[in-house]
Formats: C-alpha cells, structure tokens, sequence
C-alpha cells in the first residue's frame, strides 16, 4: 500500500518560521529543519531568511553535495500543495515581440525627422565655417 504524501499550503510552511520550528520548501517539498538549525554549515540564519518562500533557487545556488541532498530528505514533512499556487500566464512570442516591432514601424514612417536634423546640422556648419 503506498505512503499518502501529506500536502501544506505555502502559507502553512511559513507558519513555522523560527530556529525552533522551522520549515523550508525546495523543489516542491516541505522540510521540517528545526533539528538541523544549529548543524548547518552556513548557520541557522540561512534558513530563516528563506521561510515562507520557494528556496529552490537558493538551495541550488548553494552548490550543495550529493550528501547534503540525502540528508534533507531525512527532513521531508510532504510536498507543497501547488493547486493554490497562481499560475503565470505564458506569453506568445508574437505579443513578447510587439514593442520591438512597433519601434521599427516607427521609425520607418518618420526617418524624415533625423535625417533632416543632420542635414540642417551639415547646412549649418558649412556656413559657419565658411564666414571664418
């Protein structure tokens, strides 16, 4: 018969945000480190700062070993409920590409004006030059 994996809300993980009850979320899983706090090479601190949060990222920048990754599960509690977890919308390329697009319709429509600009500037320095 397989193991019923618990589920907490991120809200319920942060809830245990102290050095005695605390509580981390990496790669979808909740881990109950309150034993470990005093243990950790980079201190109790560390943990504390990413309470209440995804660490995922943290914990990867960390460069943690084969090891280290082995004794976090013996401090698994069960997974992170992701079904109250807002999604992010997906954005096309097309949309993602719209402003670029629009700044060189643009620009096709009124090179007049720089072009012009330079013109009057070349114009302007031929007769400044020339009266000396």
């Amino acid at each position: 018969m397989p193991t019923l994996t618990k589920l907490y809300s991120m809200q319920e993980a942060s809830e245990h945000n102290s050095a005695g009850d605390c509580w981390i979320v990496v790669d979808g899983k909740v881990y109950d480190v309150s034993s470990y706090m005093e243990e950790h090479p980079g201190g109790d601190d560390v943990l504390l700062e990413v309470t209440g949060k995804d660490a995922t990222d943290e914990f990867e920048d960390a460069g943690h070993s084969k090891s280290a990754r082995e004794l976090m599960e013996s401090f698994c509690v069960g997974e992170l409920d992701t079904s109250d977890i807002p999604q992010l919308e997906v954005v096309s390329k097309k949309q993602n590409s719209y402003i670029p697009e629009k700044l060189v319709e643009i620009s096709k429509q009124y090179w007049v004006v720089p072009v012009a600009v330079v013109g009057i500037s070349v114009v302007v320095t031929f007769l400044y030059l020339h009266k000396k």
